[in-house]
């Protein structure tokens, strides 16, 4: 069944009682309303503003508008949940910059000293390259001094290296075929042009012995198609020599400075049996002593016959050391030179 509206009990005065929807809230007469005045002439409810009235308790708001979002509260403990949090004050500001400052500061230190281990390891590493790099340049000068000191031993090896070769060829255009009279033997420039120009020559006696005996002092020098006059000029009959000279320039053959020893190797030029520019080899046997009134001579195991007579016996660094002068009859092997000091000091061209 339908209930009966009833009619509200009235609320005893000074009593307050719950909001009616849809109506003001009732009041006492004289009692103040919330931010008016019933008395113009009463004090309002507030102080200065934000400052509660002398002798009030209780929560009260600042004089104005709220601030959005609601009333604020205090910082710090206590905030009323949901509400946003006051900013710090310059004092905590200031910490949090102070301790920002200091982890920068030590993140910087803690770089520059891994920079400065880094640049300390470094630097021993460079070190460490250098001493190698001067113990391997040190090496390879060693190594390159000891190449030095072999290729110099194996130069002078290879210049003691007998070259029968390079010797003939050094002495064959100063060696001629000479003719004299009826007789042909061997004859080789020496020593420095002769005075007022052309050559000196070294032969045997026996070569133009005919020719001298005779009173006559010309002979003839050959080579190949060409033949050139040379006069006899002085002959030493004990030793076997004959001084020529000619008009025409050729070069001078060197004399060896010291005497020869058993065992060195020799080539021997000259024209056997009038064959021209023959070169034969060998060694020397031994260097015979003067006997029975006759002179030293070299004997040596190289080939000659007949013509080789008055032909330069050359050594390996191409110098004279003797004159071809004889061979030994019936035997083989058997040769004998007069030593080149003893026709140089007899006449004095060399």
């Amino acid at each position: 069944m339908p209930v009966q509206p009833q009619a509200a009990a009235p609320f005893p005065p000074g009593a307050a009682g719950p909001v009616q929807p849809g109506g003001p809230v009732p009041t006492q007469p004289g009692a103040p309303t919330l931010g008016l005045s019933a008395d113009p002439a009463a004090p309002a409810p507030y102080g200065p503003a934000g400052a509660p009235p002398s002798g009030a308790s209780g929560p009260y708001f600042p004089a104005g508008p709220l601030p959005p979002g609601g009333p604020a509260w205090p910082a710090g403990a206590g905030a009323h949940p949901g509400q946003p949090a006051v900013p710090p004050s310059g004092a905590h500001r200031r910490r949090w910059t102070s301790l920002v400052a200091a982890l920068v500061v030590l993140l910087l230190a803690g770089l520059a000293g891994f920079q400065a281990y880094q640049i300390d390891r470094l630097t021993d590493r460079l070190a460490d390259t250098d001493r190698r790099l001067a113990e391997a340049q040190g090496d390879d000068r060693a190594r390159l001094d000891g190449l030095e000191k072999r290729a110099g031993a194996l130069e002078q090896q290879a210049g003691a290296t007998f070259n029968s070769e390079a010797v003939a060829g050094a002495v064959l255009p100063s060696v001629f075929r000479v003719r004299a009279g009826q007789f042909t033997g061997t004859a080789f420039a020496i020593g420095k042009p002769a005075a007022g120009g052309g050559t000196n020559l070294f032969t045997n006696f026996h070569v133009v012995e005919a020719v001298w005996e005779a009173g006559d002092r010309e002979v003839f020098l050959e080579r190949t198609d060409q033949r050139f006059p040379a006069t006899i000029v002085k002959v030493d009959k004990t030793n076997d020599i004959a001084h020529l000279r000619t008009t025409g320039r050729f070069t001078g053959l060197t004399a060896a400075p010291d005497a020869v020893k058993s065992g060195q190797q020799i080539v021997v030029v000259g024209a056997p049996l009038g064959l021209e520019d023959s070169v034969t080899t060998g060694v020397v046997s031994a260097f015979r002593d003067a006997q029975d009134g006759s002179g030293p001579v070299i004997q040596f195991d190289a080939p000659i016959n007949p013509g080789n007579s008055g032909g330069p016996v050359v050594n390996g660094s191409k110098q004279v050391v003797g004159i071809a002068t004889a061979k030994a009859r019936d035997a083989e092997g058997i040769g004998l030179a007069v030593p080149i000091k003893i026709a140089c000091d007899g006449f004095k061209i060399c």
